[in-house]
C-alpha cells in the first residue's frame, strides 16, 4: 500500500471488515472493536477511524488479523511485544 495515498471512508471500512479486531487509539483513549461477533455500525467505526479531514487516521497498521489505527505506546507494545 502506498503510504502517501489518502484513504477515505470506503477504504477504512474495507480494511476494518477484513480484520477480526480493530483497535483505535486517540491519545490515551483506546477503543477496541470485535468485528466477528459484535461489529459496530459503519458510522460508529468511521467516527473513530477517520480524522477531521475525512481520511483514515495515521498511522494505520494491519498486523495479522488486527487493524491498528492511531498510536498508543501501550497498545503497540502489547501487540508487537507479546
Amino acid at each position: 500500500m502506498n503510504s502517501s495515498k489518502k484513504l477515505g471512508a470506503d477504504d477504512a471500512l474495507r480494511l476494518a471488515k477484513a480484520a477480526l479486531s480493530v483497535i483505535v487509539s486517540k491519545g490515551n483513549s483506546v477503543d477496541r472493536f470485535t468485528m466477528e461477533k459484535d461489529a459496530p455500525k459503519d458510522e460508529i467505526l468511521l467516527s473513530h477511524m477517520l480524522g477531521p479531514t475525512g481520511n483514515l487516521r495515521a498511522p494505520t497498521i494491519r498486523y495479522a488479523t488486527t487493524l491498528l489505527v492511531g498510536f498508543n505506546k501501550e497498545v503497540y507494545e502489547e501487540t508487537f511485544l507479546s
